[in-house]
Protein backbone atom coordinates (compact mmCIF):
# COMPACT_ATOMS: atom_id res chain seq x y z
CA UNK A 1 0.00 0.00 0.00
CA UNK A 2 1.26 3.44 -0.41
CA UNK A 3 0.78 4.66 2.67
CA UNK A 4 2.80 2.09 4.31
CA UNK A 5 5.23 2.40 1.60
CA UNK A 6 5.39 6.39 2.58
CA UNK A 7 6.30 5.95 6.22
CA UNK A 8 9.81 5.38 5.43
CA UNK A 9 9.81 9.07 3.87
CA UNK A 10 7.67 10.39 6.59
CA UNK A 11 9.80 9.37 9.58
CA UNK A 12 12.74 11.83 7.85
CA UNK A 13 10.03 14.33 6.95
CA UNK A 14 8.80 14.76 10.42
CA UNK A 15 11.51 15.46 12.21
CA UNK A 16 12.54 18.29 9.52
CA UNK A 17 9.72 19.88 8.63
CA UNK A 18 7.31 19.07 12.56
CA UNK A 19 7.99 22.72 13.60
CA UNK A 20 6.51 24.13 10.13
CA UNK A 21 3.64 22.18 9.65
CA UNK A 22 2.93 20.68 13.02
CA UNK A 23 -0.59 20.22 12.00
CA UNK A 24 0.24 17.79 9.01
CA UNK A 25 3.02 16.03 10.71
CA UNK A 26 1.08 15.66 14.11
CA UNK A 27 1.30 11.22 13.87
CA UNK A 28 4.21 9.63 14.05
CA UNK A 29 3.00 7.70 11.40
CA UNK A 30 1.11 8.57 8.28
CA UNK A 31 -2.86 7.98 8.54
CA UNK A 32 -4.08 4.67 7.19
CA UNK A 33 -7.51 4.30 7.84
CA UNK A 34 -8.92 6.00 5.01
CA UNK A 35 -6.56 5.09 2.38
CA UNK A 36 -8.86 3.04 -0.42
CA UNK A 37 -7.43 -0.54 -0.22
CA UNK A 38 -8.41 -3.79 0.41
CA UNK A 39 -5.65 -4.80 3.32
CA UNK A 40 -6.88 -7.87 5.06
CA UNK A 41 -4.22 -6.92 7.73
CA UNK A 42 -5.99 -3.90 8.26
CA UNK A 43 -9.08 -5.75 9.36
CA UNK A 44 -6.96 -8.55 11.74
CA UNK A 45 -7.20 -10.33 8.50
CA UNK A 46 -10.40 -10.33 7.31
CA UNK A 47 -10.66 -10.59 3.45
CA UNK A 48 -14.35 -9.55 4.04
CA UNK A 49 -14.17 -6.91 6.03
CA UNK A 50 -11.33 -5.57 3.57
CA UNK A 51 -13.23 -6.01 0.29
CA UNK A 52 -16.46 -4.35 2.22
CA UNK A 53 -14.65 -1.62 2.69
CA UNK A 54 -12.99 -0.83 0.01
CA UNK A 55 -16.15 -1.51 -2.48
CA UNK A 56 -18.19 1.10 0.22
CA UNK A 57 -15.62 3.40 -0.23
CA UNK A 58 -15.17 2.86 -3.98
CA UNK A 59 -19.43 3.52 -4.49
CA UNK A 60 -19.20 6.82 -2.38
CA UNK A 61 -16.32 8.21 -4.36
CA UNK A 62 -18.16 7.57 -7.45
CA UNK A 63 -21.11 9.29 -6.22
CA UNK A 64 -19.48 11.79 -4.76
CA UNK A 65 -17.87 12.36 -8.34
CA UNK A 66 -21.12 12.19 -9.82
CA UNK A 67 -22.75 14.89 -7.55
CA UNK A 68 -19.89 17.29 -8.64
CA UNK A 69 -19.22 17.13 -11.67
CA UNK A 70 -19.71 19.80 -14.21
CA UNK A 71 -22.94 18.70 -16.41
CA UNK A 72 -20.97 20.41 -19.42
CA UNK A 73 -17.69 18.25 -19.40
CA UNK A 74 -16.92 14.56 -19.29
CA UNK A 75 -15.39 12.47 -16.16
CA UNK A 76 -12.47 10.88 -16.86
CA UNK A 77 -10.99 7.84 -14.91
CA UNK A 78 -7.78 6.25 -15.43
CA UNK A 79 -7.56 1.89 -14.18
CA UNK A 80 -5.18 -0.50 -15.08
CA UNK A 81 -6.32 -4.15 -13.60
CA UNK A 82 -5.56 -7.34 -15.73
CA UNK A 83 -8.11 -9.86 -16.51
CA UNK A 84 -7.06 -13.08 -15.50
CA UNK A 85 -10.18 -14.90 -13.29
CA UNK A 86 -11.93 -17.89 -15.16
CA UNK A 87 -15.21 -18.06 -13.26
CA UNK A 88 -18.26 -20.36 -13.54
CA UNK A 89 -21.39 -18.49 -14.63
CA UNK A 90 -23.31 -18.35 -11.67
CA UNK A 91 -26.71 -19.06 -13.92
CA UNK A 92 -25.12 -22.14 -15.95
CA UNK A 93 -22.19 -23.91 -14.33
CA UNK A 94 -21.25 -25.43 -17.71
CA UNK A 95 -20.40 -21.53 -19.08
CA UNK A 96 -16.75 -20.22 -18.11
CA UNK A 97 -16.32 -16.63 -18.23
CA UNK A 98 -13.82 -14.73 -18.01
CA UNK A 99 -13.85 -11.49 -15.79
CA UNK A 100 -11.92 -9.52 -12.97
CA UNK A 101 -12.43 -8.95 -9.57
CA UNK A 102 -11.00 -5.75 -10.06
CA UNK A 103 -12.90 -4.33 -12.83
CA UNK A 104 -16.02 -5.25 -11.71
CA UNK A 105 -15.66 -3.57 -8.02
CA UNK A 106 -14.51 -0.37 -10.13
CA UNK A 107 -17.56 -0.59 -12.62
CA UNK A 108 -19.97 -1.68 -10.21
CA UNK A 109 -19.33 1.53 -8.30
CA UNK A 110 -19.24 3.30 -11.84
CA UNK A 111 -22.27 2.59 -12.50
CA UNK A 112 -24.46 2.52 -9.55
CA UNK A 113 -23.21 5.88 -9.35
CA UNK A 114 -25.09 6.75 -12.79
CA UNK A 115 -22.42 6.99 -14.86
CA UNK A 116 -22.59 6.39 -18.32
CA UNK A 117 -19.22 5.17 -20.66
CA UNK A 118 -19.18 7.49 -23.50
CA UNK A 119 -15.76 6.70 -24.90
CA UNK A 120 -12.31 4.49 -23.84
CA UNK A 121 -8.88 4.54 -24.87
CA UNK A 122 -5.76 2.64 -24.25
CA UNK A 123 -3.00 4.95 -23.21
CA UNK A 124 0.78 3.57 -22.58
CA UNK A 125 1.59 4.41 -19.30
CA UNK A 126 3.63 1.74 -18.49
CA UNK A 127 7.63 1.40 -18.56
CA UNK A 128 9.22 -2.63 -19.58
CA UNK A 129 11.68 -1.73 -16.80
CA UNK A 130 9.27 -1.64 -14.03
CA UNK A 131 10.35 -4.41 -11.78
CA UNK A 132 7.06 -5.91 -12.05
CA UNK A 133 7.23 -6.07 -16.29
CA UNK A 134 10.52 -7.96 -16.15
CA UNK A 135 9.94 -11.52 -17.42
CA UNK A 136 6.45 -11.23 -17.68
CA UNK A 137 3.46 -10.48 -19.78
CA UNK A 138 2.47 -7.64 -17.47
CA UNK A 139 0.02 -4.91 -18.62
CA UNK A 140 1.94 -1.78 -20.83
CA UNK A 141 -1.08 0.09 -20.65
CA UNK A 142 -4.17 1.99 -18.50
CA UNK A 143 -7.52 2.19 -20.24
CA UNK A 144 -9.17 6.11 -20.10
CA UNK A 145 -13.20 5.56 -19.25
CA UNK A 146 -14.85 8.43 -20.24
CA UNK A 147 -18.04 9.28 -18.27
CA UNK A 148 -21.14 11.81 -18.79
CA UNK A 149 -24.23 11.50 -16.33
CA UNK A 150 -26.49 8.30 -17.57
CA UNK A 151 -30.03 10.00 -18.72
CA UNK A 152 -32.78 9.63 -16.12
CA UNK A 153 -34.64 8.24 -18.61
CA UNK A 154 -32.26 5.52 -20.03
CA UNK A 155 -34.38 2.18 -21.46
CA UNK A 156 -34.30 -1.22 -20.41
CA UNK A 157 -33.04 -3.76 -22.76
CA UNK A 158 -32.77 -7.97 -22.87
CA UNK A 159 -30.02 -9.98 -22.61
CA UNK A 160 -30.77 -11.15 -26.28
CA UNK A 161 -30.76 -7.66 -27.48
CA UNK A 162 -27.40 -7.26 -25.27
CA UNK A 163 -25.88 -9.49 -27.32
CA UNK A 164 -26.71 -8.24 -30.46
CA UNK A 165 -25.39 -5.03 -29.86
CA UNK A 166 -22.35 -6.49 -28.36
CA UNK A 167 -21.71 -8.56 -31.48
CA UNK A 168 -22.38 -5.55 -33.88
CA UNK A 169 -20.45 -2.82 -32.06
CA UNK A 170 -17.57 -4.96 -30.29
CA UNK A 171 -16.15 -5.67 -33.82
CA UNK A 172 -15.38 -2.29 -35.13
CA UNK A 173 -14.15 -1.27 -32.08
CA UNK A 174 -11.84 -3.95 -31.51
CA UNK A 175 -10.20 -3.65 -35.61
CA UNK A 176 -9.88 -0.02 -34.73
CA UNK A 177 -7.55 -1.08 -31.51
CA UNK A 178 -5.99 -3.28 -33.91
CA UNK A 179 -4.45 -0.85 -36.46
CA UNK A 180 -3.86 1.06 -33.26
CA UNK A 181 -1.73 -1.51 -32.68
CA UNK A 182 -2.32 -2.34 -29.10
CA UNK A 183 -0.23 -4.66 -27.25
CA UNK A 184 -2.01 -8.01 -27.70
CA UNK A 185 -1.96 -8.23 -23.60
CA UNK A 186 -3.79 -5.59 -23.49
CA UNK A 187 -6.33 -5.49 -25.69
CA UNK A 188 -8.65 -7.55 -23.68
CA UNK A 189 -8.81 -5.08 -20.85
CA UNK A 190 -9.10 -2.17 -24.18
CA UNK A 191 -12.14 -4.57 -25.05
CA UNK A 192 -13.89 -3.48 -21.74
CA UNK A 193 -14.49 -0.16 -22.83
CA UNK A 194 -16.75 -0.20 -25.61
CA UNK A 195 -18.56 -3.09 -24.21
CA UNK A 196 -18.80 -1.53 -21.05
CA UNK A 197 -19.93 1.31 -23.03
CA UNK A 198 -23.12 -0.65 -24.36
CA UNK A 199 -23.83 -2.02 -21.48
CA UNK A 200 -24.00 1.53 -19.48
CA UNK A 201 -26.34 2.96 -21.86
CA UNK A 202 -29.07 1.20 -20.31
CA UNK A 203 -30.57 1.60 -16.75
CA UNK A 204 -30.55 -2.46 -16.70
CA UNK A 205 -29.99 -5.39 -18.84
CA UNK A 206 -32.46 -8.19 -17.77
CA UNK A 207 -31.53 -11.65 -18.13
CA UNK A 208 -34.31 -14.27 -19.02
CA UNK A 209 -35.75 -14.82 -15.60
CA UNK A 210 -36.32 -11.38 -15.01
CA UNK A 211 -33.55 -10.11 -12.51
CA UNK A 212 -30.69 -7.87 -13.64
CA UNK A 213 -27.63 -8.77 -14.85
CA UNK A 214 -24.64 -8.09 -12.96
CA UNK A 215 -21.19 -6.31 -14.02
CA UNK A 216 -19.10 -9.30 -13.36
CA UNK A 217 -21.72 -11.25 -16.08
CA UNK A 218 -21.59 -8.46 -18.87
CA UNK A 219 -17.94 -8.93 -18.20
CA UNK A 220 -17.38 -11.85 -19.19
CA UNK A 221 -19.84 -11.80 -22.17
CA UNK A 222 -17.51 -8.82 -23.33
CA UNK A 223 -14.94 -11.38 -22.90
CA UNK A 224 -16.59 -14.18 -25.33
CA UNK A 225 -17.83 -11.47 -27.53
CA UNK A 226 -13.83 -10.46 -27.63
CA UNK A 227 -13.35 -14.13 -28.52
CA UNK A 228 -15.52 -14.44 -31.47
CA UNK A 229 -14.35 -11.49 -32.93
CA UNK A 230 -10.25 -12.58 -32.92
CA UNK A 231 -12.00 -16.31 -34.23
CA UNK A 232 -13.77 -14.70 -36.89
CA UNK A 233 -10.40 -12.73 -38.27
CA UNK A 234 -9.56 -16.51 -39.09
CA UNK A 235 -11.61 -16.46 -42.81
CA UNK A 236 -8.70 -14.54 -43.83
CA UNK A 237 -5.84 -17.44 -42.78
CA UNK A 238 -5.29 -20.45 -45.61
CA UNK A 239 -6.49 -23.61 -44.69
CA UNK A 240 -2.99 -25.31 -42.99
CA UNK A 241 -2.93 -22.25 -40.70
CA UNK A 242 -6.68 -22.83 -39.35
CA UNK A 243 -5.59 -26.41 -38.67
CA UNK A 244 -2.57 -25.26 -37.10
CA UNK A 245 -4.50 -23.13 -34.94
CA UNK A 246 -6.32 -26.01 -33.65
CA UNK A 247 -3.64 -28.34 -33.36
CA UNK A 248 -1.73 -26.07 -31.03
CA UNK A 249 -4.50 -25.41 -29.10
CA UNK A 250 -4.77 -28.98 -28.24
CA UNK A 251 -1.42 -30.33 -28.25
CA UNK A 252 0.86 -27.20 -29.08
CA UNK A 253 4.23 -28.47 -30.09
CA UNK A 254 3.82 -31.87 -28.72
CA UNK A 255 3.65 -35.33 -30.25
CA UNK A 256 -0.10 -36.57 -31.06
CA UNK A 257 -1.97 -39.60 -33.20
CA UNK A 258 -2.30 -39.22 -36.83
CA UNK A 259 -5.64 -39.93 -37.04
CA UNK A 260 -6.88 -36.97 -34.66
CA UNK A 261 -5.11 -34.59 -37.16
CA UNK A 262 -6.44 -36.12 -40.00
CA UNK A 263 -9.76 -35.60 -38.87
CA UNK A 264 -9.36 -31.90 -37.95
CA UNK A 265 -7.42 -31.89 -41.40
CA UNK A 266 -10.61 -32.98 -43.54
CA UNK A 267 -12.96 -30.79 -41.27
CA UNK A 268 -10.72 -27.97 -42.35
CA UNK A 269 -10.51 -29.01 -46.10
CA UNK A 270 -6.63 -29.87 -46.01
CA UNK A 271 -4.72 -32.95 -45.85
CA UNK A 272 -2.04 -33.80 -43.13
CA UNK A 273 0.27 -34.41 -46.30
CA UNK A 274 -0.66 -30.87 -47.20
CA UNK A 275 0.27 -29.51 -43.88
CA UNK A 276 3.55 -31.31 -43.56
CA UNK A 277 4.41 -30.33 -47.62
CA UNK A 278 3.87 -26.51 -46.22
CA UNK A 279 6.79 -27.05 -43.96
CA UNK A 280 5.00 -26.84 -40.80
CA UNK A 281 4.52 -30.18 -39.72
CA UNK A 282 6.54 -32.83 -38.92
CA UNK A 283 4.60 -36.45 -39.79
CA UNK A 284 6.55 -39.77 -39.04
CA UNK A 285 5.19 -43.50 -37.49
CA UNK A 286 1.55 -42.48 -37.09
CA UNK A 287 2.42 -39.19 -34.90
CA UNK A 288 2.27 -35.85 -36.00
CA UNK A 289 4.18 -32.83 -34.36
CA UNK A 290 4.10 -28.91 -35.41
CA UNK A 291 7.65 -28.04 -35.98
CA UNK A 292 8.90 -25.26 -33.57
CA UNK A 293 10.21 -21.58 -34.99
CA UNK A 294 13.86 -22.76 -34.26
CA UNK A 295 13.29 -25.93 -36.37
CA UNK A 296 11.66 -24.14 -39.21
CA UNK A 297 13.89 -24.10 -42.69
CA UNK A 298 16.35 -20.98 -42.20
CA UNK A 299 16.56 -20.97 -45.67
CA UNK A 300 13.03 -20.38 -46.27
CA UNK A 301 12.79 -18.16 -49.14
CA UNK A 302 8.78 -16.81 -49.59
CA UNK A 303 9.52 -16.11 -53.07
CA UNK A 304 9.75 -19.65 -54.10
CA UNK A 305 7.78 -21.08 -51.46
CA UNK A 306 4.86 -22.48 -53.50
CA UNK A 307 2.92 -23.57 -49.92
CA UNK A 308 3.12 -20.57 -47.94
CA UNK A 309 1.11 -19.65 -44.74
CA UNK A 310 -0.07 -17.07 -42.75
CA UNK A 311 1.20 -19.43 -39.63
CA UNK A 312 4.64 -19.70 -41.09
CA UNK A 313 5.25 -15.93 -42.35
CA UNK A 314 4.23 -15.30 -38.11
CA UNK A 315 6.61 -17.96 -36.89
CA UNK A 316 9.51 -16.61 -39.25
CA UNK A 317 8.84 -13.25 -38.22
CA UNK A 318 9.07 -14.09 -34.44
CA UNK A 319 12.03 -15.70 -34.81
CA UNK A 320 13.95 -13.28 -36.78
CA UNK A 321 12.90 -10.92 -34.38
CA UNK A 322 14.03 -12.56 -31.32
CA UNK A 323 17.74 -13.95 -33.05
CA UNK A 324 18.48 -11.36 -35.19
CA UNK A 325 16.04 -7.81 -34.14
CA UNK A 326 14.01 -5.60 -35.93
CA UNK A 327 16.03 -5.14 -38.88
CA UNK A 328 16.20 -8.86 -40.05
CA UNK A 329 11.91 -8.53 -39.67
CA UNK A 330 11.82 -5.72 -41.30
CA UNK A 331 13.83 -7.06 -44.30
CA UNK A 332 11.17 -10.36 -44.02
CA UNK A 333 8.19 -8.42 -43.81
CA UNK A 334 8.82 -6.33 -47.16
CA UNK A 335 9.35 -9.59 -48.84
CA UNK A 336 5.67 -11.16 -47.61
CA UNK A 337 3.91 -8.43 -48.76
CA UNK A 338 0.15 -8.19 -47.32
CA UNK A 339 0.50 -11.53 -46.03
CA UNK A 340 2.80 -9.44 -42.94
CA UNK A 341 -0.55 -7.51 -41.63
CA UNK A 342 -2.49 -10.82 -41.30
CA UNK A 343 0.30 -12.71 -39.70
CA UNK A 344 0.38 -9.89 -37.20
CA UNK A 345 -3.81 -10.52 -36.67
CA UNK A 346 -2.69 -14.06 -36.04
CA UNK A 347 -0.29 -12.93 -33.20
CA UNK A 348 -3.12 -11.26 -31.37
CA UNK A 349 -5.09 -14.57 -31.88
CA UNK A 350 -2.26 -16.73 -30.48
CA UNK A 351 -1.27 -14.47 -27.60
CA UNK A 352 -5.19 -15.11 -26.48
CA UNK A 353 -4.98 -18.81 -26.62
CA UNK A 354 -1.71 -18.79 -24.85
CA UNK A 355 -2.66 -16.22 -22.08
CA UNK A 356 -6.23 -18.26 -21.61
CA UNK A 357 -3.95 -21.64 -21.88
CA UNK A 358 -1.46 -20.21 -19.42
CA UNK A 359 1.43 -20.52 -21.66
CA UNK A 360 2.67 -17.52 -20.68
CA UNK A 361 6.31 -17.71 -21.71
CA UNK A 362 5.15 -18.14 -25.74
CA UNK A 363 2.45 -15.90 -25.62
CA UNK A 364 5.30 -13.29 -24.61
CA UNK A 365 6.74 -13.74 -28.27
CA UNK A 366 3.67 -13.21 -29.74
CA UNK A 367 2.94 -10.05 -27.69
CA UNK A 368 6.64 -9.02 -28.62
CA UNK A 369 5.88 -8.90 -32.25
CA UNK A 370 2.83 -6.96 -32.13
CA UNK A 371 4.41 -4.19 -29.55
CA UNK A 372 7.80 -4.07 -32.09
CA UNK A 373 5.82 -3.79 -35.08
CA UNK A 374 5.92 -0.37 -35.69
CA UNK A 375 9.40 0.15 -35.28
CA UNK A 376 9.74 -2.86 -38.03
CA UNK A 377 7.41 -1.36 -40.01
CA UNK A 378 9.77 1.97 -39.84
CA UNK A 379 12.67 -0.24 -40.51
CA UNK A 380 10.96 -1.56 -43.62
CA UNK A 381 10.15 1.77 -45.46
CA UNK A 382 14.01 2.90 -44.33
CA UNK A 383 15.41 -0.57 -46.12
CA UNK A 384 12.79 -0.23 -48.69
CA UNK A 385 14.49 3.23 -50.00
CA UNK A 386 17.70 1.81 -49.20
CA UNK A 387 17.21 -0.43 -51.93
Amino acid sequence: GYADLSDFFYVWLRRSLHGIYPQLMSTLLVPKKQELVAMPYRFEGGKEEAKEFFEDGFGKAMRRMRANQHPDYPVTIYYAFKQSENDEDDEDVENTTTASTGWETMLAGLLSAGFHVTGTWPMRTEGSGRMIAKGTNALASSIVLVCRPRSEDAPLTTRKDFLGTLKRELGPAIRTLQQGNIAPVDLQQAAIGPGMGIYSRYSRVLESNGSPMGVRTALGLINAALDEVLSEQESDYDPQTRWALVWFEERRYDLGEFGRAEVLANAKGVSVQGVVEAGILSSHGGKVRLLERKELDPRWDPATDKRITVWEVTQHLIHRLDQKGQDAAAELVSRVGGLAETARELAYRLYTLCERKGWAEEAGYYNALVVAWPAIRGREFTLTGDR
